[in-house]
């Protein structure tokens, strides 16, 4: 019985501290989130918890954040429905480059004659 009394503290540490790093872990990250949320201002580029990609063009309010998905198309988000914060690639910031990259690879790929199939 004296084994027994002994090895329940050390089963309730080795099942407690697990619990409490995760959630620890969670709470650093919610807070930089609701901080990265917070900070958001006109002209920064982000991604929404749906995967829709704008750029915010008022940030004037507590709760919500407008962002134009496309040239002229403004919407209303909550802010708390922002996931991230695009930051620009080194350059001069056009995607043209990326899509020009995007659509050789996919002209070469359709023009080989290895009929879909992956050659060595």
């Amino acid at each position: 019985m004296n084994t027994f009394s002994t090895f329940l503290p050390i089963l309730f540490l080795l099942l407690f501290i697990p619990i409490f790093l995760s959630g620890r872990k969670q709470r650093k990250q919610m807070q930089e989130m609701q901080h990265m949320q917070a900070e958001l201002s006109e002209g920064d580029m982000v991604i929404t918890t749906s995967g829709l990609r704008g750029t915010v063009v008022d940030s004037g309010y507590e709760e919500t954040i407008d962002l134009e998905i496309a040239p002229g198309v403004v919407t209303t988000w909550l802010r708390a429905a922002i996931r991230e914060k695009i930051t620009q690639p080194a350059g001069d910031g056009s995607e043209s480059d990326s899509l020009v990259g995007a659509t050789e690879i996919a002209e070469s790929s359709t023009n080989d004659n290895s009929g879909g199939r992956a050659t060595a």
